[in-house]
C-alpha cells in the first residue's frame, strides 16, 4: 500500500463519522437513531486502525496522532452511551402498558 493511501484513508473514515453522525442528528426514530450510531462507531473503529497503522509503519509520530486516537477514544465513548440509553428507554417503554383502542 502506497504511503498517502493510509492517510487518506484515515481521512475518509474520519469524515464519514461526522456524515454518519449529521445522519443521526436527522433519523426520525430511535432504530433509525441507533442504526446511524452504530454506523458512526464502525466509522469510529476504522478511523483509530488506519491511524493506528501510520503509527505503526512510522509514516506519522506517535506524538502527533495521539490526540486524535484520544479523541476517537472519546467519542466512541459517547456514542456507546448514546446507544444503550436509547436502547434501555425503549426497553422501559415497551413495559408499560397500553391504553387499549376501543
Amino acid at each position: 500500500m502506497r504511503d498517502d493511501a493510509l492517510g487518506y484513508q484515515a481521512f475518509r473514515s474520519g469524515t464519514s463519522v461526522g456524515a454518519q453522525y449529521r445522519e443521526a442528528c436527522r433519523a426520525r426514530s430511535d432504530a433509525e437513531i441507533i442504526s446511524k450510531l452504530e454506523s458512526t462507531l464502525q466509522e469510529l473503529d476504522e478511523t483509530s486502525y488506519w491511524l493506528e497503522l501510520l503509527i505503526e509503519s512510522e509514516l506519522v509520530s506517535s506524538r502527533m496522532l495521539e490526540p486524535l486516537l484520544r479523541e476517537a477514544d472519546e467519542l466512541t465513548r459517547m456514542f456507546v452511551t448514546s446507544v444503550k440509553n436509547i436502547k434501555r428507554r425503549r426497553r422501559k417503554s415497551s413495559l408499560i402498558p397500553q391504553p387499549s383502542s376501543l
